[in-house]
């Protein structure tokens, strides 16, 4: 059975950091593509970043500069390092595998002054 769990998300100020994690078990990670997306309060989920089995990283353009994601076979993990953030950042992050075939069950992310 594939399971995504992510961790790391909470309450940042404006211009904050923070780093979510998201392990993969049921598959080894080398063999697929994992990514992150946002849900937003009354909005609809959106893609915010994937990186290929082949470490090619790709990103939305409202996170391009400010978040970097990266992976670890070793530990079957993915990574998203998100620097600079805005209220509008605020949403619950979504753990993917396989060109979002697999999900997570989300991580809250609350940028607030």
């Amino acid at each position: 059975q594939v399971q995504l769990v992510e961790s790391g998300g909470g309450l940042v100020q404006p211009g904050g950091s923070l780093r979510l994690s998201c392990v993969l078990s049921g598959i080894p990670s080398r063999f697929v593509t994992m990514g992150w997306y946002r849900q937003a309060p009354g909005k609809q989920r959106e893609f915010v970043a994937d990186i290929t089995t082949f470490d090619f990283a790709k990103y939305s353009d409202f996170v391009k500069d400010r978040f970097i994601v990266s992976r670890d076979n070793a530990q079957n993990k993915v990574f998203l390092q998100m620097d600079n953030l805005k209220p509008e950042d605020t949403a619950i992050y979504y753990c993917t595998a396989a060109h979002a075939i697999y999900w997570g069950q989300g991580t809250q992310v609350t940028v607030q002054g």
